[in-house]
C-alpha cells in the first residue's frame, strides 16, 4: 500500500514515518513521537464510548501496550494509524459493555472530552461558548458526532483516511459534513444564549 504524495504532509505519514523508526529502526524515540501524534486522536475515540476519564486512560494504555506486542503484526506500515484506532475502539466497545452492566454510563461533559495532557485542545476548548458548542454537538447523531471531532482534532485529515476512519464512502463525506454542520448551525441558532461573533 502506497501513500499519495498529496498526503506527504498529514498526520498519517508522520505516523508511518514514526511507526517505521521505532518497529523497523529500533529507534525509541519513533514510538514516542507515535504516541504524542496519535494519543489525542485515541482520547477522542475512546470518550466517544462514554468511558470516563479513568476508563478512558486504561482502554489507551491498552492500545498502546497492543501496539507494542503486535507491531510484528503489522504487514504494511501505513496501516499503524487504521490498526491503532481500530484497536482503540474494540477495546473501549469492551470496557464500555462492561461500564453499562455494573451502572449506567452518564452523558459526558465538554471538560471530560478534553485529552488529559497539556496541548491545544485545553485551550481552546475553554469558555461558555465552547461549553455550549459541545454541548449542541453531543446532540448530534453519532455519524455527525464523529465525523466533526475528527475534523475540529485531526490536521486536515484526507478523504481516503475519513473514509476508512469513519467506514463511509468517500464521496459522502462532503455532503455528510456539509448536513452535520447545518445540523449543528441550527441547534445554535435555537440557543438564546449562543453569540455569534
Amino acid at each position: 500500500m502506497t501513500v499519495p504524495a498529496a498526503d506527504s504532509a498529514t498526520p498519517w505519514v508522520d505516523a508511518t514515518d514514526a511507526f517505521v523508526a521505532w518497529r523497523d529502526d529500533g529507534d525509541p524515540a519513533g514510538l514516542d513521537r507515535l504516541v504524542r501524534l496519535l494519543t489525542p486522536a485515541l482520547w477522542q475515540i475512546v470518550r466517544g464510548y462514554g468511558l470516563d476519564r479513568d476508563a478512558a486512560e486504561d482502554t489507551i494504555q491498552s492500545t498502546w501496550l497492543a501496539l507494542v506486542r503486535g507491531a510484528g503484526r503489522i504487514r504494511e506500515p501505513e496501516a499503524v494509524w487504521r490498526w491503532i484506532t481500530l484497536t482503540a475502539r474494540r477495546e473501549a466497545w469492551r470496557v464500555a459493555g462492561q461500564g453499562r452492566q455494573e451502572q449506567p454510563v452518564e452523558l459526558s461533559t465538554v471538560d471530560d472530552l478534553t485529552p488529559p495532557a497539556a496541548g491545544p485542545e485545553p485551550d481552546v476548548l475553554t469558555g461558555d461558548e465552547a461549553r455550549r458548542l459541545w454541548r449542541h454537538v453531543a446532540t448530534l447523531p453519532d455519524r455527525c458526532r464523529r465525523l466533526l471531532r475528527i475534523i475540529a482534532f485531526a490536521d486536515r485529515p484526507g478523504y481516503a483516511t475519513l473514509s476508512a476512519e469513519l467506514a463511509m464512502p468517500v464521496g459522502a463525506i462532503g455532503p455528510t459534513r456539509a448536513r452535520c454542520l447545518d445540523k449543528l448551525r441550527r441547534r445554535l441558532d435555537d440557543d438564546p444564549e449562543w453569540s455569534t461573533p
